[in-house]
């Protein structure tokens, strides 16, 4: 694998070290059944990997999208009534842009652990906004925390924070109110880890705003 890499690279065969490597991440895609693929344009060639793009300002871009667009369920398909029936009207809604890059570049980030309890058991590790996308957050790194979901749920309901300095607190109403929460009190006071690079690292304004605004006390 070293060496395949090091031969797009143009580097040394020999060359051992720890190659970086990009990647994209495609957010809400959608997929035609294979009777439905639109044939491959004319320029494209199987040794693009990099940069290659379609505009609708070229005849060929503008040929692409309209073979999409012709391929989009109609309405008055077969069953179409049916499923309308079942499953209820549709509703518009406002999407929440960038949340799956923002998912995994928090997974990422925090090297798949949660960072409050260390869980790695990834199906029960979720991305959390420290202030919510909805409350004016960004879908960003600075923004994020990887936590099990149980504390996450608690996050967002202000029953548990994490303070500027990366401390992990658990507020008393837990207790008051459900007369319960004895393995998150045992995580009170606790550092919160976070990632190396300082970067990326939690931000302290975010962390201010859910401590004073959400974090029930």
């Amino acid at each position: 694998m070293r060496a395949r890499i090091a031969h797009y690279r143009d580097a040394d065969p020999s060359d051992r070290s720890d190659f970086a490597i990009g990647c994209r991440i495609l957010t809400q895609p959608f997929f035609f059944e294979e009777h439905s693929w639109v044939p491959v344009p004319a320029s494209w060639s199987r040794n693009i990997v990099s940069f290659k793009t379609y505009s609708t300002d070229t005849e060929e871009g503008l040929a692409l999208w309209e073979a999409v667009n012709d391929r989009r369920i109609p309405h008055d398909f077969p069953g179409a009534a049916e499923a309308s029936a079942r499953f209820g009207e549709p509703h518009l809604i406002r999407p929440r842009l960038g949340q799956g890059a923002f998912r995994v570049l928090v997974t990422d980030i925090y090297d798949r652990r949660c960072a409050v309890t260390q869980e790695r058991t990834l199906p029960a590790l979720e991305a959390a906004h420290i202030r919510p996308y909805g409350d004016g957050g960004a879908h960003e790194a600075q923004n994020g925390l990887l936590l099990r979901r149980d504390i996450h749920s608690l996050f967002d309901a202000g029953y548990v924070t994490v303070t500027p300095g990366h401390r992990f607190e658990v507020s008393r109403r837990i207790k008051e109110e459900f007369e319960n929460g004895r393995h998150h009190y045992a995580l009170h006071g606790q550092l919160v880890r976070t990632p190396d690079d300082p970067g990326r690292k939690p931000d302290p304004e975010a962390l201010r705003w859910h401590n004073e605004y959400r974090f029930r006390g």
